[in-house]
């Protein structure tokens, strides 16, 4: 994963996109609802699917994380992801360390977050 540069005497800040994530169709998105949230060591999240994207960040600890037909990854702390609306997200497994990890949820106006598990 990309990281933005140290700063110096000369460039006080330095900035990096770390992820752009595409949306399928435009969202007209009334809040962002932050969750921090906790994974026991070694739980699997589930198969499930969310009803609008949600992107995120690693805090601490590490998952493997896999969007349907795509391959699976190992994330750790720093590392961000985007799971698409409506998309199978067939893991989110917590490594041996669990998973602290903050995710920002689009929602519509008056929309609440939902999580559908499959299977």
């Amino acid at each position: 994963m990309p990281r933005a540069a140290d700063p110096s005497q000369e460039q006080p800040v330095t900035r990096t996109v770390l992820l752009d994530a595409q949306l399928a169709r435009p969202k007209h998105t009334g809040h962002v609802e932050i969750r921090e949230i906790r994974i026991a060591p070694g739980h699997p999240a589930g198969r499930h699917l969310h009803n609008g994207p949600v992107v995120g960040s690693i805090l601490d600890g590490s998952v493997v994380f896999q969007v349907a037909g795509q391959p699976a990854s190992v994330l750790r702390a720093g590392d961000v992801f985007f799971e698409p609306e409506g998309e199978h997200i067939d893991r989110f497994d917590a490594g041996d360390d669990g998973v602290t990890f903050l995710g920002y949820f689009l929602l519509a106006d008056g929309e609440a977050a939902q999580l559908e598990m499959l299977e």
